[in-house]
């Protein structure tokens, strides 16, 4: 009876002392303590044997691990001492980025505001004249319209009661492959250099690089203009019988031009264009009437430029969509 009792207790203790710790399980022990001689439990040396040995392998992981990342933190310590290349970092990358955008941005607006020439009546008016009155708001319609539009004409001062020597006519043009944010800017030079050049004229013209701006006291606006105002030509120095065959090609695509055209055939290039007040009849006409002036004026030359009274060509040998002055050491202004 007694032993059957003592085994139901041995039951009874080890249920009671069962627990779960993560992976680990904790068994009890009846052990007899001498001194009180009551029963104590004991945890089983292996399970804690197992603990300790994860442990160890675990601390063994991070030491090999923290002894890689120092070898990799000093091998790039010393490639970097050794490295004669130095990182920009991003802030002065972004700071170039935008140095170079700028120059590349001042560099065509010095271009598109390069003078071509400028065309001045012997007429003059005096100050707080009638026509000045007109002639400095219809400057300033033309720099206001500009950044709207790459071309537009005016008329002030053309009233029924307006006395006739007041009246004033102009208009501008852009060509046609500027943002319309360089053709603003040229059209604010231009009408700076125009009254510099032109002061107190009744009649004025100027050409720029990339703009034109025009004023009379007389309406001029639509009707054909074909006088030969500029030409520019290179050296005469080409004889190669290809790039007269690609020169003509290009100058007879730039005759059928009706506005702006760009046309290209091998490595000769070249752009035409007609002011914006010409029917498409007188624009075909000015063209050619320019093209066909190339032989006579430039002959051979690699590098052309022809201007009428509203129309204009322009052709050279170089691969890209640029003619610097450089190209051009022969230049003849037709008054």
């Amino acid at each position: 009876m007694r032993m059957k009792e003592k085994v139901e207790d041995v039951r009874t203790y080890k249920s009671k002392s069962r627990r779960t710790n993560g992976s680990f399980s904790w068994w009890g022990k009846k052990s007899l303590n001498k001194n009180s001689g009551k029963s104590e439990r004991q945890p089983h040396f292996h399970s804690l044997a197992i603990r300790a040995e994860h442990k160890t392998e675990n601390k063994t992981k991070e030491r090999k691990a923290s002894t890689g990342k120092n070898k990799i933190k000093e091998m790039l310590r010393r490639l970097h001492s050794y490295s004669t290349h130095k990182t920009i970092p991003a802030p002065r990358l972004t700071l170039l980025f935008f140095l170079f955008l700028s120059l590349s941005n001042h560099d065509s607006f010095v271009k598109a505001r390069i003078f071509i020439y400028a065309d001045c009546s012997q007429e003059t008016y005096a100050p707080n004249s009638p026509f000045e009155e007109n002639h400095n708001p219809l400057l300033a319609s033309i720099v206001s319209s500009s950044s709207q539009a790459y071309y537009n004409s005016f008329a002030f001062g053309n009233g029924s009661s307006a006395p006739t020597e007041g009246i004033c006519y102009g208009f501008y043009q852009c060509r046609g492959d500027l943002r319309i944010t360089d053709c603003s800017r040229c059209i604010e030079s231009a009408v700076t250099q125009i009254s510099l050049a032109c002061p107190y004229s009744y009649g004025a013209a100027l050409q720029l690089e990339s703009c034109y701006v025009r004023y009379e006291n007389i309406d001029f606006l639509g009707r054909l203009d074909k006088k030969l105002k500029y030409i520019k030509c290179s050296k005469s120095v080409n004889t190669d019988v290809e790039f007269f065959k690609r020169r003509d090609d290009v100058l007879a695509d730039l005759s059928t031009a009706m506005g702006f055209k760009v046309s290209s055939s091998g490595s000769v290039e070249g752009y035409a264009q007609c002011f914006g007040d010409l029917s498409s009849g007188d624009c075909s006409s000015c063209l050619a009437d320019a093209v066909g002036r190339f032989n006579d004026l430039c002959g051979s030359a690699a590098a052309a430029a022809v201007y009428l009274g509203q129309c204009y060509a322009r052709y050279w040998e170089s691969g890209y969509y640029d003619l610097s002055s450089g190209l051009i050491h022969a230049c003849f202004l037709i008054h």
